[in-house]
């Protein structure tokens, strides 16, 4: 059963001034959920005996450090709880961070794990060696990465999905990503929207009577989802081009608060280089991004 639950990763040495504390305490005001605050650190000249980084006299150094970022964490969470918010907190030791927050998110079943993202240099977006990207294939629970931007009085939430399963995604995750962000429209008191987008096998370009039927085979995958997801008015939209930079357009056009999408863990060296549709518009997307897992997806073996 889901508990009712935002856990929220921060960083315990960078001040309350995170943006997602704000966007984590704002819908659990709204969703009547609970906040848990998570943070980890680890070093192993500590672990192994050595102070050199961090120089506190007593023997038991991690755990004074872990107590330290504890501390920080209550600082947190005393003026959300003063909101009426029912806020915990966890530090453990641990490395690297999205290998921890993988193994808090597995043992439990939180509504949604927050974190702060930012932009993304070119070295990075290349390796994914970045955490938000580990966390894009690993975190088994919702995961929302919150840009540093003011929300809308009425949030758009724009669910992306793939009728045609086209992008090598199961069926179901269509279902998932529409029923949480149906869920998330809801709870913000705002609107759904829903995107499905297409275009030509790479990106050939097709004779026009075959681009015709292409287009048509897709508004009818589009149609058929709809006649058991409904949304109002016009408020369904279908897009022709490569995925990633519909995403953009859409959530421009519509003014969007939250994209709402799925991810699919391939195994391979080539995911080092080529990054998914997620990972593709994360630094792109003017908004919030929540990314969505099949119900059947697997932790990664390297998470124990």
């Amino acid at each position: 059963m889901r508990e009712n639950t935002i856990l929220v990763v921060v960083d315990p040495i960078a001040g309350p001034q995170q943006p997602v504390l704000e966007r984590a305490a704002w819908l659990a005001k709204q969703g009547g959920a609970r906040l848990e605050l998570f943070a980890c650190d680890y070093d192993p000249d500590l672990d192994a005996g050595r102070i050199s980084t961090v120089w506190i006299p007593e023997p038991r150094a991690s755990e004074q450090l872990l107590l330290r970022h504890r501390r920080a964490l209550e600082e947190f969470a005393k003026p959300l709880r003063d909101r009426g918010l029912s806020v915990t907190v966890d530090v453990v030791w641990d490395h690297p961070l999205d290998a921890a927050v993988v193994k808090k998110a597995a043992a439990h079943d939180y509504w949604l794990v927050a974190k702060d993202t930012h932009h993304h240099n070119v070295l990075q977006r290349t390796l994914l060696t970045n955490v938000d990207w580990h966390l894009i294939r690993k975190c088994p629970a919702p995961l929302l990465l919150v840009k540093d931007r003011k929300l809308s009085a009425e949030p758009n939430v724009l669910a992306a999905v793939d009728p045609l399963n086209e992008h090598d995604k199961p069926a179901a995750l269509d279902d998932r990503i529409f029923s949480f962000g149906a869920d998330l429209a809801r709870t913000v008191r705002g609107h759904l929207h829903v995107l499905h987008s297409f275009c030509a096998p790479m990106g050939v370009e097709l004779p026009p009577d075959v681009r015709t039927v292409v287009a048509e085979e897709h508004r009818a995958a589009m149609t058929t989802f709809l006649n058991t997801h409904p949304v109002l008015g016009d408020r369904a939209h279908i897009y022709e081009g490569l995925a990633h930079e519909c995403l953009q357009q859409a959530a421009k056009e519509h003014a969007a608060d939250f994209v709402v999408m799925g991810a699919v863990a391939r195994r391979g060296l080539k995911r080092l280089f080529i990054g998914s549709t997620a990972e593709r518009v994360l630094d792109r997307l003017p908004c919030d991004l929540v990314i969505i897992k099949p119900l059947e997806f697997e932790l990664p073996e390297d998470v124990d």
